[in-house]
């Protein structure tokens, strides 16, 4: 897939499919339910807080209407994202919310890039106050599944608008390090890749294991996630919180996006192949209500500032590897997405596109 040489970055958008019904959360949480069940039914939990967050231009959207999928495309394209990466999850064979990204790909609409991030973890109620109910197991069977999993991925990665770098279809994996013997699993991969006439595969890891190389994990790169524990004191600055917890009201834990910006995205350079992960906002309590996390003090010019540290980042690199991830797209539910939305409209889009583009 080409791209844009004239832009300072390969923007590429993370992008949650999680918006149409399955016959699976159905059962789980109740008829109907989607990502836009939490995010609509949200309150706030404190002074000041801003909920719920409700989608302007696209509205409350289900991802099985083409329509939809080709109004997101022409907006990321028209403000200098290049593509979009698609949660892509495989559970031993059984996969989940696949519909939107299989339709992508059958009808070849819309004509805009994307690559694929098999998000590898188990699907607990954690996020909804039940930590101990499983909901699917992420298991990994062997090598024989391995090798089914990269047959149902080679269509999209065979497709014209897969992108890649150095002509490889990039993939990634969301928790790298819970993959066993990850790198034969690698290996393989990339073998079967050059059997199938691709000239290889690029494997990027999701960085829940900063300071890793990965390569040691037979891994190309590492997209460096940087986000707070959930065990964080509440910050200093906001007294009144501090009050309601003396109080006794149980808060979510709050951190301040102008303190928090630096750390979101890395200053240094490190030796191995890493790439910035920009995170727009941060406020998951629609799904974990006081045991979520909430950035707190979220303008465009912060946001601008962490971005223009990414490209920072990326600037020395050749042009095919100067990508630059944004999480995310459409994560509503957890408060980090840049569709517009009824508070800020366009802004986080603006904002990107004057960047990206200088």
């Amino acid at each position: 897939m080409t791209h844009n040489q004239n832009s300072r970055a390969r923007a590429i958008a993370f992008y949650l499919p999680q918006f149409h019904p399955i016959p699976e959360n159905d059962e789980w949480w109740g008829k109907g339910f989607t990502e836009w069940t939490n995010t609509a039914k949200a309150k706030p939990l404190f002074k000041g807080h801003h909920q719920p967050n409700t989608p302007a231009d696209l509205g409350f959207y289900d991802l099985r209407v083409p329509e939809t999928r080709l109004a997101q495309a022409d907006m990321a394209r028209a403000y200098g994202i290049e593509g979009f990466c698609y949660y892509h999850y495989w559970f031993a064979g059984k996969r989940l919310i696949e519909q939107p990204f299989n339709e992508v790909l059958e009808s070849g609409e819309p004509d805009y890039p994307f690559c694929l991030c098999w998000a590898n973890q188990t699907w607990s109620g954690i996020w909804h106050g039940e930590p101990n109910r499983i909901l699917i197991e992420q298991t990994y069977p062997g090598m024989d599944d391995h090798k089914k999993h990269f047959h149902v991925l080679l269509k999209a990665f065979q497709d014209a608008r897969y992108i890649t770098v150095d002509d490889k279809p990039v993939f990634l994996i969301y928790r790298p390090t819970e993959l066993p013997d990850i790198n034969k699993v690698t290996d393989f991969w990339r073998e079967l890749a050059l059997q199938e006439g691709l000239p290889g595969l690029y494997l990027v890891g999701v960085s829940h294991f900063s300071n890793n190389n990965p390569e040691s994990l037979g891994l190309d790169a590492v997209v460096d996630q940087r986000m707070p524990g959930p065990t964080s004191a509440i910050p200093s600055e906001y007294p009144l919180l501090k009050l309601q917890a003396a109080l006794g009201k149980k808060l979510p834990s709050i951190y301040s996006y102008a303190k928090l910006i630096n750390n979101l995205v890395r200053e240094d350079k490190p030796s191995y192949e890493s790439y910035p992960c920009v995170i727009p906002n941060w406020d998951n309590t629609p799904r974990s209500g006081t045991n979520g996390i909430v950035f707190e003090g979220v303008t465009m010019e912060l946001f601008q500032k962490q971005l223009e540290r990414a490209l920072t980042r990326v600037e020395d690199k050749p042009a095919n590897r100067k990508l630059v991830f944004l999480k995310a797209w459409n994560e509503w539910a957890e408060g980090n997405y840049v569709e517009p939305d009824l508070r800020h409209g366009h802004k986080y889009l603006d904002v990107i596109k004057s960047v990206i583009n200088q």
